[in-house]
């Protein structure tokens, strides 16, 4: 069975496809053989964005994944960029199938990467949460969290809702440019005195696959 990484993140746009790709390239260079799934992805008009990137990511490092179709890394598209319990409308989300796609995937690899839709408490269906995912799939959980002014309060809010859980995520900071002097003097004494555990993103990336496998 495949190491599982379940990626969320404090919000949207915060770098989780990013955050994956920079991980399945390292896990890549460190003798895995890497594998993203993204369970569902809205806003999508044409293609699915998130997906595709993941997609061409595990044809490139992983040879098992050559043949691969965008339905089998992305089980729901909907093109309304909303949270999926608005997103689908009347489209009932399949945890049955969720399962499937995900353990279809890790077959083809040693590390699987999901990638979450928005935040922990993004709603899928009326009784299902994205943070319920990491229990339906068994698998580790990575928050992803931007360098930038206002960090602090989502990341803390996330953890304690993962905690709450019985979620202990490895966190990594996603450093845009123009974010290390933010995130050095604003962000890292808050981090540090609550007592997080954090690796930055993509300059620890070997770091973080060390510590999941």
């Amino acid at each position: 069975m495949a190491v599982r990484v379940f990626v969320t993140a404090t919000n949207t746009d915060v770098g989780k496809t990013y955050t994956v790709l920079q991980l399945m390239h390292t896990a890549a260079q460190a003798g895995l053989r890497p594998v993203a799934y993204k369970p569902i992805e809205t806003g999508v008009t044409d293609k699915p964005a998130d997906g595709l990137a993941l997609l061409n990511a595990c044809k490139h490092l992983n040879p098992a994944c050559r043949d691969l179709a965008p339905e089998r890394v992305v089980s729901y598209r909907f093109a309304l960029a909303a949270a999926p319990f608005v997103a689908k409308g009347k489209t009932t989300i399949e945890k049955e199938r969720l399962a499937r796609d995900m353990r279809f995937l890790e077959s083809l690899g040693d590390i699987l990467f999901i990638e979450g839709a928005g935040g922990p408490l993004v709603p899928i269906e009326k009784d299902l949460f994205m943070i319920d995912l990491p229990a339906l799939f068994n698998a580790q959980t990575l928050l992803v969290t931007p360098g930038r002014l206002g960090a602090v309060n989502d990341t803390l809010l996330c953890v304690e809702a993962l905690n709450r859980r019985g979620i202990d995520p490895h966190i990594v900071v996603n450093l845009r440019p123009g974010e290390k002097e933010t995130f050095e003097r604003l962000n890292r004494p808050c981090f540090e005195a609550a007592g997080l555990s954090y690796r930055l993103i993509p300059r620890e990336a070997d770091k973080v696959i060390a510590s999941i496998v």
